[in-house]
């Protein structure tokens, strides 16, 4: 509103990519901004507590990837729960507010508010009870010190290198490629409380050097959706953006939804694994000028992945 939104939802040459979070300018030529973000990770609500961890960490990551200073960020919470009249829909409302207390801790991020929904479940004429899963949704919003310093996920310029910063834990339990029958059951992935809130910080050190061109972080789909994402965003149809991947990529690290992992684009790749020191960094591949996403058995045109991405309504 009012023009001073510097980061939209969607971005790119033809803004149709998505964004990890949104920032504007409160206040016109300061050059300061506040991102706004968000967090959800249903997939693992069979476990409340390390979805709600997860769904913090997301949060998180999504306001560090475009130059939110992690020092800086308050949280808040959305539940949708069905009745806690059940008691193990009361026992798992009490795990996840555990997590928000942990999560919240951890991050140093405060809860400054929230809402909950619940009792939502139905019962038909017959009397079969219809509930929804335990879900919880976190916004952030953060503070961007310097506008300059901004991100965005968009791919930009062929020759640089993607890199996959954290630790994948090859876990894909409540993966969409589990869920979606790709992959199978083998555990839930969860959040290191110490090794994730020093990776974010990282993550914004590097931002704030200008040794990132663009950031995304890995959740829904995986590392392989990132850097289809990355691609959408980046590419035009009169400079479309490709990627291939190193040849030691094993597949199964496509898929992965492991919290606390970002998929950067970089330029000088030796600056960031010194920068970086014991964080775990990956090369992932190179930007090309070929339109095409290479990886393994995936060989994919940027316009097919955009329609996939776009469909069905094909907006």
């Amino acid at each position: 509103m009012q023009g001073n939104t510097v980061i939209k939802p969607l971005n790119g040459p033809q803004g149709i990519g998505p964004s990890d979070a949104s920032v504007i300018e409160p206040v016109p030529g300061t050059g300061q901004g506040l991102a706004v973000g968000c967090g959800l990770a249903t997939g693992l609500s069979d476990d409340p507590y390390a979805m709600t961890l997860a769904a913090i960490d997301e949060c998180v990551r999504n306001l560090v990837c475009t130059g939110t200073d992690p020092d800086r960020i308050a949280i808040l919470d959305n539940f949708c729960w069905p009745s806690c009249g059940k008691e193990e829909n009361l026992g798992s409302l009490v795990r996840a507010a555990h997590a928000c207390y942990d999560g919240a801790k951890a991050y140093k991020a405060p809860f400054v508010s929230g809402k909950d929904s619940l009792n939502n479940q139905f019962t038909t004429e017959d009397g079969v009870t219809i509930e929804i899963p335990p879900t919880l949704l976190i916004t952030g919003m953060g503070i961007v010190h310097d506008l300059g310093t901004c991100v965005t996920s968009d791919a930009k310029s062929t020759g640089n290198t993607l890199v996959l910063v954290g630790n994948p834990q090859g876990k894909l339990t409540g993966s969409h490629a589990q869920q979606l029958g790709f992959a199978e059951a083998n555990g839930m992935p969860s959040v290191d409380l110490v090794e994730g809130p020093k990776t974010a910080h990282a993550i914004h050190t590097l931002i704030e050097n200008g040794l990132v061109r663009s950031a995304h972080d890995v959740s829904d789909g995986g590392v392989v959706c990132a850097i289809a994402e990355m691609l959408i965003a980046g590419s035009s149809s009169d400079a479309p953006i490709g990627f291939d991947a190193s040849e030691d990529l094993d597949w199964a690290l496509a898929y992965d939804e492991s919290p606390s992992c970002y998929v950067l684009e970089v330029e000088d790749e030796n600056a960031v694994r010194s920068a970086l020191g014991d964080i775990p960094l990956r090369r992932l591949g190179t930007l090309s000028d070929s339109g095409r996403m290479t990886w393994d058995t995936l060989d994919a045109s940027v316009e097919e992945l955009t329609r996939a991405w776009r469909s069905p309504l094909d907006w």
